[in-house]
This record gives structure tokens, C-alpha cells and sequence, in this order.
């Protein structure tokens, strides 16, 4: 497996990790090519600060958290305002509900484990294990990933919830030159596969081909000869809805699970059949 993407050209477009994914890609015989199409900014104290006094006043009975970057960023900021200890111990007070693997993790390093956990590493995954839980009168606080969840919240206060949602970073978009880098090389073929580890990228990327009224040629040159890449099932997801239908994502949310399972696509491509253990989605 070390040499099947040899001579592939990667296009990689999530910011973090860029460099871990590009030494993957490399290892594994291809040619890594950076090209984010996602920013992120996180708040700073002062607009963090509100929603972290709050859960700490409040003691809720759950804390939704979806993210372990955005649990990393808020129990940094508590502990900059001289707050970490009430902060931890607010969250520990309650039923804990963690979206992720990487949430969990973040957990764990502070010796808090969640009650609940998802099956799949999506939201609709986190409320299917959610379903037998009684959430009338309850104060939910819920820590955003990165846009609003609204579906989320909707679901919890439609079962009698109280919520209120903490947002701890902010999905932007790249600065514009490299969103039409990102796509010229798709559009001229400069590229044969585009990973993608997050739905704003998608997103971002489908918008600046409709503001140059190139969406259909993009969509085209996805279902051509351009491969999208999904870290997992929720990225790839978030690739369907954006009308772009052959997806390649492994069963389990890794980076380097990533790069296999396309590996394995183009050796299934290359001998013109299916391999069987891929999701082609």
C-alpha cells in the first residue's frame, strides 16, 4: 500500500494538519498540494467570556459538546479569565452528551467521561443515543462547531429543553485567491483527487465556483476525472448535498484511513473492480 498513489497530485484543503496529511500523501508515493479552502478563527476572551460565566452560573443539568478543538478552546479561555477549575467543574456536574472521538479524548485528559456518546461521529449519531433521555425542564448548554446547529437545538427544545449555545470558533471562508487556485486546478485537471476534512469546505468551494458561474463545471469535473475525498461519513455527507455524488471516505474518522481508502480506490479503478471494503458513497 506504501507506493499506490504514486504519481497522484492531492489537493489538501483543511487547514490543520495540512502538513501531517501532505507527509501521509507523500509516503504513499503522491504528489501533496495545499490548498485550503476553510479558515478558522477563534473568539477571544471577551466574547467567549459571556457564554463561559454563564455555564458556570447556570450549572446545567447536560453540556452538549461537539467538538474536543472547541472544549480545548473554551477551557483555555476559562482558564485565561482565572476560571478552569469552576468551568471543569460546572461540565462535570452535568450529564455529558460528546460528539467525537476527538471530544472524548479531550474529556478523558481531564478525567470526565460523557454519559453519551454518538455511533458514528455525525450529530444525527449523538441524538439516536440521545432518544431515551428525558429533557423536560432541563438547562441544556451546547458548544457549537464552527456555524450554528440548528437542527440540534430544535430537536432539544422541542423535548422541553432550555438551551443555550456557546460558539467557540467560527467557520470562515480563505482569502479568495486561494479558493480560485483550488478550483482552477480542479477545473484544468491539475489535480486528480481533493481531500476534504470538514463541510465549510465544501461549501466554500461550490460558492466561489457559482459566483464565477462555474458550479455545473465543477460538479462535472468531480464526477469526471477529479476524486472527492471525505475524512468521514459526516464530511462526506456534507459532499452529497453539495450535488457532487462519487464520494470516497472510510468507515472510521482518520486522516490516514483517508488516504488508503483512496488508495484502494484507484487499485479497484485500475483493475475495473470494485475492492469491496471502501465506501464509495
Amino acid at each position: 500500500m506504501a507506493k499506490r498513489l504514486e504519481g497522484k497530485r492531492i489537493a489538501i484543503t483543511g487547514p490543520r494538519k495540512a502538513e501531517e496529511l501532505s507527509s501521509i500523501v507523500h509516503k504513499m508515493g503522491g504528489v501533496a498540494l495545499i490548498r485550503p479552502a476553510q479558515g478558522t478563527v477563534f473568539l477571544d476572551e471577551p466574547e467567549l467570556g459571556g457564554g463561559i460565566s454563564e455555564w458556570i452560573r447556570l450549572k446545567p443539568e447536560w453540556s452538549v459538546l461537539t467538538t474536543g478543538m472547541g472544549l480545548e478552546a473554551l477551557i483555555n479561555t476559562a482558564q485565561e479569565m482565572e476560571l478552569e477549575e469552576s468551568f471543569i467543574e460546572s461540565i462535570a456536574h452535568s450529564k455529558i452528551a460528546a460528539r467525537g472521538y476527538k471530544t472524548v479524548n479531550a474529556l478523558k485528559k481531564r478525567g470526565l467521561t460523557s454519559l453519551v456518546r454518538d455511533d458514528d461521529g455525525s450529530t444525527e449519531g449523538l441524538l439516536r443515543q440521545m432518544e431515551d433521555y428525558d429533557f423536560t425542564g432541563k438547562n441544556v448548554v451546547v458548544q457549537l462547531h464552527g456555524d450554528p446547529a440548528p437542527h440540534l437545538v430544535s430537536w432539544l427544545e422541542e423535548r422541553g429543553a432550555t438551551v443555550r449555545t456557546v460558539l467557540p470558533y467560527k467557520h470562515i471562508a480563505p482569502p479568495e485567491e486561494q479558493l480560485r487556485q483550488l478550483l482552477d486546478d480542479i477545473l484544468e485537471r491539475r489535480v486528480d483527487a481533493v481531500t476534504f476534512t470538514s463541510g465549510p469546505q465544501v461549501r466554500f468551494l461550490i460558492g466561489h465556483a457559482a459566483e464565477r458561474g462555474l458550479e455545473e463545471a465543477l460538479r462535472a469535473s468531480f464526477e469526471d476525472e477529479v476524486v472527492a475525498v471525505a475524512v468521514g461519513k459526516v464530511t462526506a455527507q456534507s459532499i452529497r448535498e453539495e450535488g457532487i455524488e462519487r464520494v470516497v471516505a472510510p468507515k472510521e474518522e482518520r486522516m490516514g484511513s483517508m488516504m488508503v481508502e483512496l488508495a484502494k480506490y484507484y487499485a479497484a479503478s485500475s483493475a475495473g473492480e470494485s475492492s469491496g471494503e471502501s465506501e464509495f458513497l
